[in-house]
């Protein structure tokens, strides 16, 4: 069964995490929707926020603050399987998230997973620095482990609206 073409959207009784107020966890905070743009495809994203606290560097500040980590999972519908969907569709449910934080861009950091930094099969990461108010921040340089693309904000395309609760 295709996913509504009009818009992307969770189920109605999963909201998008807060990241202005929701508190550093183990636990990531889960949304599972359908592709907009594939059939029996599934997304599987998985929202995460850990604190950092870095040493200065040369050249580099010390900074501390909170990193947020969106991990989109792309599976098929039926079987769990990895599966292909382009990048447009979960980057727009990561700008959805990071705006909940105020931010209008993060980064891509493409199929791989951000804290061991290899390749991973059916998923999409993205990240963004926010410091110790829940404001974006460029990424402290200390925190890559791997490259970071920045995530343009939404051009002049149609844009998609991901609704959430109040």
């Amino acid at each position: 069964m295709a996913a509504d073409p009009g818009s992307i959207r969770a189920d109605g009784h999963q909201a998008l995490p807060n990241l202005a107020w929701q508190e550093a966890s183990a636990d990531p905070h889960i949304i599972t929707a359908a592709a907009r743009t594939g059939t029996d495809i599934e997304l599987r994203i998985h929202t995460s926020v850990a604190p950092f606290d870095v040493a200065a560097e040369e050249w580099f500040p010390a900074a501390v603050g909170f990193v947020v980590t969106v991990i989109v999972h792309i599976v098929d519908a039926a079987t769990g399987g990895p599966r292909y969907l382009p990048p447009a569709e979960p980057a727009e449910w990561a700008r959805a998230i990071f705006s909940t934080a105020g931010a209008a861009h993060g980064y891509f950091l493409g199929a791989v997973d951000p804290n061991a930094g290899i390749h991973r099969r059916g998923q999409l990461a993205y990240r963004l620095s926010l410091d110790t108010d829940r404001q974006p921040i460029p990424v402290p340089r200390q925190l890559v482990t791997c490259p970071h693309y920045l995530l343009p904000g939404l051009d002049g395309r149609a844009e998609i609206t991901i609704p959430t609760k109040a």
